[in-house]
């Protein structure tokens, strides 16, 4: 038998962070853009800074995960290097 997914959208959990826990989102927005400024600006699809890596398109940031996750589809470890 499948397991649902929690039946909570993104914009909830954002929401949630924002609100009940205080997080500033903008402030973290900042954060990851100022992360990865140099590689987008030189129209990179990725950026790796300190063992994480920034999947940028059309000059947005749409995905971050550790360097060595295993890929999604196929479970395969991408890089095993550690990133210091």
């Amino acid at each position: 038998m499948k397991h649902r997914r929690h039946l909570v959208t993104d914009h909830a959990v954002i929401r949630y962070l924002e609100r009940v826990k205080g997080v500033d989102i903008d402030a973290v927005r900042a954060e990851v853009a100022g992360l990865v400024e140099t590689a987008r600006d030189l129209g990179a699809s990725g950026a790796v800074v300190a063992g994480w890596s920034y999947k940028i398109k059309d000059g947005y940031v749409v995905t971050v995960r550790a360097t060595h996750s295993p890929c999604i589809r196929t479970g395969c470890v991408k890089d095993k290097r550690r990133v210091r």
